[in-house]
């Protein structure tokens, strides 16, 4: 039986500094429209007795979704920010009415996007930059069986801080690998710092560490 998530409303933290007049009803509404999204799609899917869309998609592929859902609905919920139209523009959402047409290929004002499973929210990314880095954090159950009884998808953790370029170390690039950069020891604290959602796994929802 398909199940849906729920945002836990007691998780968020009572006193965030958000940039850019980002409240909390903005994240809370843009991840139950995310829940809302995967409900409706594998009800659909298991009335046809396909796979969960959870089961289907690739991690990578899972981890590009949901930062684009994300976005998309921060968009829709805030007051100030807008998707970045620019292809591959960075940040992902900008300041309404700051660049031209809201496209910017490399912007200084807005938000970007990211989403992990890792618990913590270091994430790689394409490059080390000055910027204000939103990361959330998600589980997939993709291992209870039966697969009916598999819980879906949810957020379990949302970190949002200023970091600077010198808050990243850069990944040696294989032959055949993309250069990333990832946080490092401090920047991650920097990161974590600024948690806006943070789910109780066995420790209090109200720690950053």
């Amino acid at each position: 039986m398909t199940t849906k998530s729920q945002v836990n409303k007691s998780a968020f933290n009572p006193n965030p500094e958000l940039p850019y007049e980002l409240r909390i009803s903005d994240f809370e509404h843009a991840m139950q429209d995310i829940y809302d999204f995967f409900y409706d799609v594998n009800t659909l899917l298991s009335a046809k007795g396909l796979h969960r869309l959870d089961d289907m998609m690739r991690p990578a592929a899972m981890s590009g979704l949901i930062s684009d859902m994300v976005t998309a609905s921060l968009a829709k919920f805030s007051r100030g920010l807008v998707e970045n139209t620019h292809f591959n523009g960075h940040p992902d959402l900008i300041v309404r009415g700051m660049y031209a047409s809201d496209s910017v290929a490399s912007g200084s004002s807005g938000v970007e996007i990211k989403s992990t499973r890792k618990a913590g929210g270091a994430v790689d990314t394409h490059g080390a930059r000055t910027q204000y880095m939103c990361v959330f954090v998600y589980v997939v159950d993709n291992k209870t069986e039966p697969a009916s009884a598999r819980a879906p998808m949810r957020f379990t953790e949302v970190y949002l801080a200023h970091v600077a370029e010198t808050d990243f170390r850069k990944n040696a690039r294989g032959e055949l690998g993309t250069r990333t950069a990832t946080l490092h020891k401090e920047g991650v604290a920097k990161l974590r710092a600024g948690w806006v959602y943070k789910e109780v796994t066995g420790s209090s929802a109200r720690s950053a560490s």
